[in-house]
């Protein structure tokens, strides 16, 4: 369904009770009865997957599809990793780390763009394209990895960090691709009527201040420029424990709202952002979605709500996307504790 996600943002952001907005998508194949390999090769799966979410969830403020961060490195050659039960994983760098630097600069300049479609791209494209058919009553947002988080699994998460000050005009060679890519992802998001996308970029929170403007701040920047507008929404995430320090970098992509993970303390980056940006987080999604009890995610719960709700541009989420096979008990004590709060 198509809508002006500026005025969603705007009512958002004046909303006195915010609805929820977690990442929730991969634990749908516990409602379908599924795996992960099924749900990722599969657009009708992901589509009915989503539905079932927001049926089971109908206090959520909007439905946010796969947080899959191997489909756009698959795409450029990068192996990876899938189970039953748990998220696909990139294992293996597409540039050799082995080879001399003015061998791995020509490896970059050889590196070619996929065209959209490659891969499982097109099922997942596919997805949110019969998802808006089924889901009509919130926004419906696509996933899509961030260039330095993209780029760092092209050439390898660890050394993609040394890169950055031993061979940085190589790492911009990976980035450029890594940008051109997610931005024509993004278009083919946007051309099937998606509201939106969530961008993925927690490889940025490992960055220095400075380093996170040049590598990752100023790509993201231009990602969104070329794909927001009043019919689409951008929604930044970073998980990385640096965050707090990097605000000025994250904020300067302007995006509609940014999602922050558990790895910082919520209340601090709060404190710290303008009234009128909106942000998002942070209930640790494995230590308590996944594997605390419906009263330890209640009172972790509310524990953020408390210390955050204070400030009207926050909106309660978990920190990061919530495991596959996280309780669903757990997810209704989150959903019900957002409830207890407001009711107050």
């Amino acid at each position: 369904m198509k809508m002006n996600m500026d005025q969603w943002t705007k009512e958002l952001l004046e909303a006195p009770v915010k609805k929820a907005l977690p990442v929730l998508s991969f634990p749908s194949i516990q409602l379908m009865g599924i795996t992960v390999k099924e749900l990722i090769n599969d657009s009708d799966l992901q589509a009915k997957g989503m539905k079932a979410v927001a049926d089971c969830t109908p206090n959520a403020g909007g439905a946010v599809s796969l947080m899959d961060l191997s489909v756009e490195a698959e795409c450029f050659g990068a192996p990876i990793r899938v189970a039953d039960d748990e998220v696909p994983t990139v294992v293996g760098p597409v540039l050799d780390t082995e080879i001399d630097e003015d061998e791995r600069m020509e490896a970059a300049e050889a590196l070619e763009v996929p065209e959209i479609g490659a891969g499982r791209t097109q099922i997942y494209i596919d997805a949110i394209e019969k998802a808006m058919e089924l889901i009509t009553d919130r926004p419906v947002f696509a996933g899509v990895i961030g260039p330095f988080s993209l780029a760092g699994r092209l050439m390898d998460v660890t050394s993609s960090l040394i890169y950055c000050y031993d061979e940085p005009d190589m790492a911009h060679v990976v980035l450029e691709k890594s940008t051109e890519f997610i931005i024509k992802y993004i278009k083919a998001y946007k051309a099937i009527g998606a509201n939106g996308v969530v961008i993925a970029e927690p490889l940025a929170g490992l960055l220095s201040p400075s380093l996170a403007v040049e590598f990752s701040g100023d790509y993201c920047k231009r990602i969104i420029e070329a794909v927001r507008d009043e019919n689409f929404a951008v929604i930044y995430h970073n998980c990385g424990n640096t965050a707090n320090v990097t605000l000025d970098s994250i904020l300067s992509a302007n995006a509609n709202a940014y999602h922050f993970g558990n790895a910082v303390d919520m209340e601090e980056i709060m404190s710290k952002v303008p009234s009128d940006v909106i942000c998002m987080g942070n209930v640790d999604p494995a230590g308590q979605f996944r594997n605390g009890t419906p009263e330890s995610v209640r009172e972790a719960t509310l524990s953020v709500m408390e210390k955050c709700c204070k400030y009207p541009n926050f909106v309660i989420s978990s920190g990061c996307d919530i495991p596959p096979m996280s309780s669903w008990d757990n997810i209704d004590a989150f959903f019900n504790a957002v409830d207890e709060f407001y009711a107050k």
